[in-house]
């Protein structure tokens, strides 16, 4: 064990091991080997991350917008700098393609961070007035403390930027627990910042699922913050009620994906077939499970097998890989569990196994022939797996697409407008794409509605949920 690599916490910004020295491996998903440990956090580890954050929060909230703002470039700067360092702890730590993080995620976070850095100074709200006869009101909006964040294990950089940029923006100070699997990235994005941010304003604590309950449930974190599955998400809803804690949760997704039969055949089939295998579909708004009118289902299940096989799964530096291995071993059981339970009436158009002997890699798999009600429909895989269903009218795709208790994103491909609009109004998701899949715009919120969560990432909208409002009132 003496010759793995031992990652650290980062508090009040020093790097520091866990009080009680317990530590957790952390292995590569390409082999299945361990090759690091981070610290297994505990009380006396959550009490000291918060304690900093707390007291850095004294004078970072009393900063102006224009000095985070410029903090905020430079930290966008510096990983500009030494994103090829970010990229190689993110694909040890993760097993994706190189290439495709270094142009897939790199300048996005880049793009996202200097968008709240600019977002700091574009705060806006009632002017100040007259409301009631001899009274003068303002409205000031104020950050609302430390910020517990928990981050999963899919977008492990990613998701760090989208919980400390808004929080850090708007004068909150953060306590950051990376995914157990996957901390390694978060811990060099906290050097980077820390040699540009005053200590105790950023602080990574590593740990388990345990750690994050602490965080939540400490009587300082005045917000819970929170990107994971339906499960954790209620969870820390349930923990942050205890003392009414305010809580942002983005959960689970079951994207329907509505093929009409006037849609672009063979642009659908790429669109989606890239949408629902990128990230070998541990994503939650993937492209998982397509509807297609009965017209053009045959043709196109089979257009969307052929891209199934013709996708590649690889090494971290394989050429032409689109995704890499699946997070860790119980997610590999658990995307094959889906396989293996399939009902007698669905049909493996493509893929459905294992690809190797070592790691965690899964074949892009297009399932055919279910029904409303089956599991693998139902529940998210979180995994490279596209189910297809038929449908023959608009209503029926609508009951089939808003069919289920996720609800954060969704598409329809057609070339008729009218139903499109239509479409867009009655999908009961956060996210509506027309003719398209996936992409995200720093400027526009990303967020759903039942269990997918509640509460806005990105955007104007994600910024205001790091705020609170307060009225002013004075006689005159």
């Amino acid at each position: 064990m003496s010759d793995l690599r031992a990652l650290r916490n980062y508090i009040n910004g020093e790097f520091v091991d866990a009080a009680d020295g317990r530590t957790l491996e952390v292995v590569d998903p390409t082999t299945g080997e361990v090759y690091a440990t981070s610290p297994l956090s505990g009380e006396a580890d959550v009490d000291a991350a918060m304690a900093a954050a707390a007291e850095a929060f004294t004078t970072w909230r009393d900063t102006t917008p224009s000095a985070r703002q410029l903090a905020l470039l430079k930290v966008a700067d510096a990983i500009e700098a030494r994103a090829e360092e970010l990229i190689d702890a993110e694909c040890r730590n993760t097993g994706k393609p190189r290439e495709l993080t270094r142009s897939e995620e790199i300048p996005p976070m880049v793009d996202q961070i200097r968008f709240f850095a600019g977002a700091a100074r574009m705060l806006e709200g009632k002017s100040a007035g007259e409301y009631m006869e001899g009274l003068t009101s303002y409205v000031r909006r104020e950050p609302v403390g430390v910020c517990a964040q928990v981050a999963p294990w899919n977008y492990p950089m990613m998701m760090a930027v989208w919980k400390f940029a808004p929080a850090i923006a708007a004068g909150n100070t953060v306590v950051l627990k990376p995914s157990d699997t996957t901390p390694a990235s978060t811990v060099l994005l906290a050097e980077i910042m820390g040699e540009i941010l005053p200590k105790g304003v950023f602080n990574v604590i590593c740990g388990d699922r345990e750690t994050g309950r602490m965080m939540v449930e400490h009587k300082t974190p005045a917000m819970a913050s929170i990107t994971g599955s339906v499960r954790a998400g209620m969870q820390v809803a349930g923990s942050a009620a205890k003392d009414l804690k305010r809580v942002h949760l983005e959960l689970g997704g079951k994207a329907p994906v509505v093929v009409f039969e006037d849609a672009d055949i063979p642009a659908a089939v790429e669109g989606i077939s890239v949408a629902g295998f990128f990230n070998a579909g541990q994503d939650c708004t993937a492209a998982t499970r397509v509807l297609v009118h009965a017209d053009i289902h045959d043709e196109f299940v089979a257009a969307l097998a052929k891209a199934a096989a013709e996708t590649k799964t690889g090494g971290i530096d394989e050429e032409d890989v689109l995704y890499g291995p699946l997070n860790n071993a119980n997610q590999l059981k658990q995307v094959s569990g889906f396989i293996e339970r399939l009902p007698e009436h669905a049909k493996v158009e493509a893929g459905g196994k294992q690809v190797g002997d070592r790691g965690y890699f899964f074949a892009p798999t297009v399932v055919s022939g279910l029904l409303q009600d089956d599991e693998i429909i139902q529940n998210e895989v979180f995994g490279p797996v596209i189910t297809v269903q038929k449908f023959t009218d608009e209503a029926q795709a609508v009951a089939y697409a808003n069919g289920v208790d996720y609800a954060l994103a969704s598409s329809v491909w057609t070339k008729d407008h009218a139903r499109a609009m239509r479409m867009s109004k009655v999908l009961d998701f956060g996210c509506v794409w027309i003719n398209t899949h996936i992409p995200l715009a720093a400027e526009m919120p990303h967020g759903g509605f039942k269990k997918s969560g509640y509460g806005k990432d990105l955007s104007g909208y994600g910024f205001e949920d790091y705020t609170r409002i307060k009225h002013v009132m004075t006689a005159i």
